[in-house]
């Protein structure tokens, strides 16, 4: 299977979606499929991460808990879904609307003004677009609390490849502690308080930094959305401990990834920090404290695919994607993971 990463492209073919939760195909969430690369590629199961990591290596989390984030709506008598993605300093929110066939609303028929109607009489008004160049993200003024509507009608963000809609339950992680991701943060879907435990007994520590994940379905050549984040002084000392020591910085997912990188200077030293941050990764910037990332599978011409390549190395994640496309792989949130290591 041809693999272009230079122009994140490569052809995925419809069977490789993960249509439900692995649980649905008899799957623990720990069972999922694992490729390990780096100076080696190989395949295990998930619940082998232990084996795969080294008595020192530090895990670091993403403690930030999914919302249900999506909520149906009417716009100009139009039945609409609208996903909040984040909220602003000044009381705003970062929303996209999309169709009731979950697909993208049409960006050229929203303008300024418009006003989406949402339950309990509530109302969204569109002020401005979010990111200069680019109108699929909206910034809109609503009459109340949105998270007060989330908790009662709310529900989670999903797309096309998932035809059935799923219950909160199944977009949570074991790590998730403080509300406030759009989107679940699915690197660390398959960890389960067994596997935890079983990495502490290993001799690998855990750490958690809190970034609350905004929507993952960029226009084409879009980079990656501001986010909030937060990376504790406490967490901070044990990545700078764990790297003194020789361990190596494992982190679950590209939200912790950005999260570290975005406390780290070029030395790869990380401070207390919070914030939101616009850091985007790849070939030209390169991770300095991120050692290895375990990771879901991204779709073509996603910005992430260049995040993997500023921790792991072009040719780390050419061979990892290759192999996993012609090896039956399942991508996205429901799908298989992989263990993408910088070579020693």
């Amino acid at each position: 299977m041809t693999v272009t990463l230079a122009q994140r492209s490569f052809i995925l073919p419809p069977e490789r979606n993960a249509v439900a939760p692995p649980e649905a195909r008899g799957l623990a969430r720990d069972e999922v499929r694992l490729l390990v690369a780096g100076d080696h590629l190989t395949h295990a199961q998930f619940r082998e991460l232990p084996r795969h990591l080294t008595p020192g290596d530090l895990v670091v989390v993403n403690n930030s808990a999914t919302l249900a984030a999506a909520v149906d709506g009417r716009m100009e008598g139009t039945p609409i879904a609208l996903h909040f993605a984040t909220w602003l300093d000044d009381g705003g929110w970062v929303v996209e609307v999309r169709t009731t066939s979950r697909t993208p609303y049409p960006a050229e028929q929203l303008s300024a003004g418009m006003v989406i109607q949402l339950p309990e009489g509530a109302r969204a008004t569109l002020r401005a677009p979010w990111l200069p160049g680019a109108r699929r993200l909206w910034i809109v003024d609503v009459t109340t609390d949105p998270r007060c509507l989330l908790d009662v009608y709310g529900y989670p963000i999903t797309y096309s490849y998932v035809p059935q809609r799923w219950s909160a339950s199944y977009y949570s992680t074991v790590f998730g502690r403080i509300p406030g991701s759009a989107e679940m943060p699915s690197a660390a879907r398959p960890f389960t308080e067994r596997l935890v435990l079983d990495l502490i007994a290993a001799g690998v520590g855990i750490a958690p930094i809190t970034l609350h994940t905004g929507v993952s379905s960029p226009e084409a050549g879009e980079p990656p959305s501001p986010e909030r984040f937060t990376v504790s002084d406490s967490t901070a000392r044990t990545v700078n401990d764990a790297k003194a020591a020789g361990g190596r910085v494992i982190a679950v997912g590209t939200t912790v990834t950005r999260a570290l990188e975005s406390a780290a200077d070029e030395s790869g030293r990380v401070q207390a920090a919070q914030g939101w941050t616009e850091l985007v990764l790849g070939k030209d910037r390169p991770a300095h404290v991120v050692d290895g990332l375990i990771t879901g599978w991204h779709a073509p011409g996603a910005s992430h695919l260049d995040l993997l390549v500023a921790v792991a190395g072009e040719a780390t994640v050419h061979e990892a994607y290759s192999a996993a496309l012609d090896t039956g792989y399942l991508w996205h949130e429901f799908g298989d993971s992989a263990l993408l290591l910088r070579g020693r």
